[in-house]
């Protein structure tokens, strides 16, 4: 079992910056890839990036793409996602995600992922 634990929601005003965290606990080694995921009200959850836990590899929406980073510390077993320029339509619960199955073209699905977090609300205010 892994065991994901997200923080650094918040509110935050437009063209603002979060840093979003994902610690993870368990069985870390088994982990090929960790994504992040978002969920707004009355939409389904839809990708926002993703790392391979390893090689570092990376992978992001078109709608976060050049305003997002994605990165691990592996000596912390801990990913980030790092939003800027933050716009009001990307206000929605981010989840963390983790994966054994390897495969990097289908870390942006998340049906195939085993372990999830509990999801920090990031609010993004015109």
């Amino acid at each position: 079992q892994v065991q994901l634990v997200e923080s650094g929601g918040g509110l935050v005003q437009a063209r603002g910056s979060l840093r979003l965290s994902c610690a993870a606990s368990g069985r870390t080694f088994s982990i090929y890839g960790m994504g992040w995921f978002r969920q707004a009200p009355g939409k389904e959850r839809e990708f926002v990036g993703a790392i391979t836990w390893s090689g570092g590899n990376t992978g992001y929406a078109d709608s976060v793409k050049g305003r997002s980073t994605i990165s691990r510390d592996n000596a912390k077993n801990t990913v980030y996602l790092q939003m800027d320029s933050l716009k009001p339509e990307d206000t929605a619960v981010y989840y963390c995600g983790a994966r054994s199955g390897r495969g990097y073209s289908t870390l942006t699905l998340g049906h195939t992922y085993d372990y999830w977090g509990q999801g920090t609300q990031v609010t993004v205010s015109p």
